[in-house]
């Protein structure tokens, strides 16, 4: 589904040069569910705007559902992030003075589905969140936990084939923010590809891997707990 070879990242300015990923190499196969965790700086957010076709590299490759997508223009990026790719924002990105029927459709609109599916869509992303019933609300009468289940229903109804969430749960609190994982392990267990980025170890330790990123690098999780015991023995 996602594979990164030695991909390179460098961040310049006139007096610095931040080499924000150093040969990142992962592979996430269909199906998988993934968290990304890792010191502030480490490099995560640069992974997933990368992933995520937002941002561009300077070396290595990167394949998406199998298509190179190293050299790709920018209007051949906007087209396959619309088409493959569901985000799910820590702030919900919801627009305010829009009900949640319309912000899920905003997307969908871009992708010129006529109104019929978009309907279709629309109803059935509130429906497996659990929000049919609240679709004329605005996001300002929903708690901060509906809120998430909406931008969850709004990266759904584009049937993308992975998602990449970047602290899911992070303007939560703990109740909440058990239920919107079991919500993303549900959309897995469908066969939906997830990456998620989160400091919370207990959340991340309910996917079904865990990678940590260390200076624009990344290892297994179980790699560096074994060099961390090894070092404080």
């Amino acid at each position: 589904m996602l594979t990164m070879h030695n991909v390179k990242k460098i961040f310049r300015t006139d007096l610095v040069e931040t080499h924000a990923l150093r040969d990142f190499n992962l592979q996430v196969d269909e199906g998988d569910f993934v968290a990304v965790t890792g010191p502030s700086g480490s490099g995560k957010t640069t992974f997933l705007n990368i992933a995520g076709l937002l941002e561009t590299f300077e070396g290595g490759t990167y394949e998406l559902d199998g298509k190179n997508v190293s050299n790709l223009s920018d209007k051949q990026r906007s087209q396959l992030r619309n088409e493959k790719i569901g985000f799910i924002f820590q702030s919900f990105n919801l627009i305010p003075d829009l009900d949640l029927f319309d912000n899920v459709d905003v997307p969908l609109r871009y992708r010129g589905f006529n109104s019929a599916e978009r309907k279709k869509r629309i109803e059935n992303s509130l429906e497996l969140v659990g929000l049919a019933n609240r679709m004329k609300h605005l996001p300002s009468q929903l708690s901060g936990g509906q809120q998430q289940r909406v931008a969850i229903a709004r990266a759904l109804a584009g049937s993308p084939r992975f998602l990449l969430a970047d602290e899911p749960t992070g303007n939560l609190d703990t109740k909440m923010a058990l239920s919107v994982m079991e919500l993303l392990k549900e959309i897995n267990d469908t066969g939906t590809t997830i990456v998620m980025v989160t400091h919370d170890q207990d959340l991340a330790k309910q996917a079904k891997r865990n990678i940590y990123v260390r200076d624009g690098q990344v290892s297994e999780l179980s790699e560096v707990v074994s060099l961390e015991h090894a070092a404080n023995a």
